[in-house]
């Protein structure tokens, strides 16, 4: 049975390439893009795509040009073709700059960038595009019904960002890397001023500030306790309602007390 299911696959499959092969060696053009809008209605992206192209040349100056190229785009992103979809999208805004269509290709030039990002551990390069591309939109077309849609791409795009970032500190923190994770949550809170997770990212960056501390030769510990009790006012300061603050206190003490072991020490050696 499997046998006949993939013999009747490959026979069907087959047919199909031979009767594109057939279309492309003809010279009606007008068979040619008939054909094409047929492969299009159809959701077979592959062939209308195929043929959409080899008809530009043809058809180029043309009142079909503009819809041709326009369903030529939407052909590579529906194959997920997202790198020829971009540069067809962006091409599309190029050559018809004026065209009722044109909003929308640049939200979906935009778009491609979106759906090429990748899960948050890897490079965030097109993440990165997609939120820049996805602000120009919105600052270009402030009432475009696309403007909604792009500002929560956006947001997710900075969510992204926000963990991946998170995620490095906390591998620093982790390893036992203090002084990499106290700088890295803090680079963390100034890159993410507005985030709901600010505290948290304060405490950790406190922690990480007092376990350097700790494991610091005794002449630099207690300037940098001094720097977690900084911290910790920072703290109070900027989150006095927050849920996780006693926990901020108790750090608080424990560098006071580990200052005044260090002076009482200091105190001892002088007499």
């Amino acid at each position: 049975m499997r046998f006949l299911i993939a013999a009747f696959t490959i026979i069907v499959t087959f047919s199909a390439c031979s009767s594109l092969s057939k279309v492309q060696k003809s010279n009606d053009y007008e068979y040619k893009y008939r054909m094409a809008e047929q492969y299009y209605a159809k959701q077979n992206y592959n062939y209308a795509q195929q043929l959409y192209e080899e008809l530009f040349p043809i058809f180029k100056g043309t009142d079909r040009f503009e819809d041709m190229y326009y369903k030529s785009a939407y052909s590579a992103f529906y194959l997920k073709d997202y790198m020829n979809a971009e540069n067809l999208f962006k091409g599309f805004v190029e050559v018809f700059p004026t065209s009722k269509k044109a909003e929308e290709m640049e939200y979906m030039r935009a778009y491609t960038f979106y759906k090429q990002s990748p899960k948050t551990e890897l490079d965030q390069t097109n993440t990165y595009k997609a939120m820049g591309l996805m602000q120009t939109f919105i600052n270009t077309h402030p009432g475009s019904e696309r403007s909604k849609e792009a500002i929560a791409i956006v947001d997710k795009c900075r969510a992204k960002l926000e963990e991946k970032e998170y995620l490095s500190a906390f591998l620093y923190y982790n390893m036992g890397q203090y002084k990499a994770a106290s700088v890295a949550f803090t680079t963390l809170i100034n890159d993410f001023p507005d985030s709901q997770k600010s505290d948290e990212y304060k405490l950790f960056a406190i922690k990480s500030y007092y376990e350097y501390a700790v494991l610091s030769i005794s002449i630099k510990q207690e300037e940098r306790f001094e720097k977690v009790l900084t911290e910790c006012n920072e703290f109070s300061d900027r989150f006095p309602e927050s849920k996780i603050i006693k926990e901020v206190e108790k750090y608080s003490t424990l560098a006071q007390n580990n200052i005044k072991a260090i002076k009482n020490e200091q105190v001892k050696k002088a007499s």
